[in-house]
């Protein structure tokens, strides 16, 4: 695909990284042509100096035969204005803005064709916002990811002595829970990635990636660890976008929840927009403030603000004054190295992974309907959906044990009209299943975006 993205900072510039790899057309459009040198000499791809929203610089781009363009500078306006144009003056078929505003977002039909035509948005801080909530439902996972309208979900949780199936081989899974269908997608020891078999022995701190039905979730992470206690008090450093969005989402639940910001006008607006959430004033890195507060008291502790130096002092003070649990919102790749070597916090939460997904889903080839970014970009779980029939489709009427996946792609479990079925060998996918698979190695991905194309040529 010919791929123009509008803006070079980290969230295009995690788009590119994503795509170049995988045979696109890639052109950065940025009026920083410093940043845009930086990401010409690390990327194979074209950069173009220039405000995304003026006509010359998209003409330049490449935007008269351009597939889609990925308008997420940090301006929504012009995301706006550069979708806006180039459907008029370039006919460009999709178009995929990130918008930020709520005052935006809570009008839905100013993004009409007739109107702005964006066919896509991408908000980032409500994708963060849902996948923090998510780790707060379930507080024993490293993540957890929605397939299928939330129907099925693949949960990632590190194996601990005591569980009741570390130490034993996966086929021993349907004694441990009777009644209950799982599948085990991956498995990593270290940095080591494991193909799972019937043979596969869980061990200790195995990083554990499963597929179940929601309502499942919590008895198969019971097999792997003891589980967490259920969260009650929730303590969010930051009252940003993110910050606000996660608390009032929150308020919807039993959650006893406190938010800290440092900014005095911005705390006043934020407590007269949210109803039962405690907003502080002050600094997430003051010791007198979290004990005063209960910091000790806390089940979870975010901290995300815009900072990544506040948010990794504030998460590591939290946790040495006992919270339980600790996550720290990081953009920059070097950080997250540093905090997953060491530092004592429980989960690092990066947004360009959150939200790069959102974005994949849109570039892949074939019926993909959801894509999740794991293990930083290297890996990648997908949901698709089947269609055709035995003689236009490499994988309908086919059993899965029949089918040539590359090595390292699990086919874990399919949704066939709402009902959940985890995958064995045997299983034959039917047309429009929704087919949810998990890549060991993302360098496969364009062997499996054939298997889901529909070839009426194919015998």
């Amino acid at each position: 695909m010919k791929i123009i993205i509008l803006g070079g900072g980290q969230v295009g510039l995690s788009v590119a990284e994503n795509l170049v790899t995988e045979d696109n057309d890639i052109t950065i459009v940025d009026t920083d042509a410093n940043r845009l040198q930086e990401i010409q000499d690390r990327l194979d791809l074209r950069t173009v100096v220039g405000y995304a929203s003026h006509p010359e610089a998209l003409r330049q781009a490449g935007a008269e035969d351009a597939d889609m363009i990925l308008a997420v500078t940090g301006s929504d306006e012009a995301n706006m204005t550069a979708c806006q144009i180039a459907y008029t003056l370039f006919h460009t078929p999709t178009k995929i803005a990130r918008i930020r505003s709520a005052a935006f977002l809570s009008h839905p039909e100013i993004f009409a064709q007739e109107a702005i035509p964006v066919d896509v948005i991408i908000s980032p801080e409500q994708i963060v916002a849902s996948h923090i909530q998510r780790l707060i439902e379930y507080p024993s996972a490293l993540q957890v990811l929605d397939f299928a309208d939330g129907l099925v979900e693949l949960v990632a949780v590190k194996a601990f002595y005591g569980g009741p199936m570390v130490g034993h081989e996966l086929r021993t899974m349907r004694d441990h829970l009777p009644g209950i269908e799982a599948r085990v997608a991956a498995i990593y020891r270290g940095d080591r990635s494991i193909v799972p078999d019937g043979d596969t022995v869980i061990e200790p701190d195995d990083e554990v990636f499963f597929l179940a039905a929601r309502k499942h979730i919590r008895a198969v992470m019971s097999e792997m660890r003891k589980l967490d206690k259920r969260v009650k008090r929730i303590m969010i450093a930051g009252a940003g976008n993110i910050g606000r969005r996660l608390a009032s989402s929150l308020e919807r639940g039993s959650y006893l929840t406190k938010i800290i910001e440092l900014d005095p006008a911005h705390a006043r607006s934020v407590a007269e927009e949210l109803n039962k959430t405690i907003v502080l004033l002050g600094n997430a890195a003051d010791e007198d403030l979290l004990l005063r507060e209960g910091v000790e008291d806390t089940d979870i502790f975010c901290a995300i603000t815009n900072d990544d130096e506040a948010n990794i002092l504030s998460a590591m003070l939290a946790k040495r004054l006992g919270a339980r649990k600790v996550m720290s919102l990081i953009k920059s790749p070097a950080y997250v190295d540093l905090v997953e070597s060491g530092a004592n916090i429980d989960i690092a939460v990066s947004p360009q992974q959150a939200i790069i997904g959102s974005l994949l889903a849109h570039v892949r080839r074939g019926d993909v309907v959801a894509v999740h970014s794991l293990r930083r970009g290297a890996a990648e779980a997908i949901e698709a959906i089947a269609h055709g029939d035995t003689s236009s489709s490499r994988v309908v009427g086919h059993a899965i044990g029949d089918i040539k996946l590359p090595r390292g792609t699990t086919i874990g479990a399919l949704v066939r009209k709402k009902k959940v079925i985890i995958c064995h060998h045997n299983t034959v996918i039917e047309p429009n299943d929704h087919v949810i698979m998990f890549l060991i190695d993302k360098k496969h991905i364009s062997q499996v975006e054939r298997l889901f194309q529909v070839d009426y040529r194919f015998v």
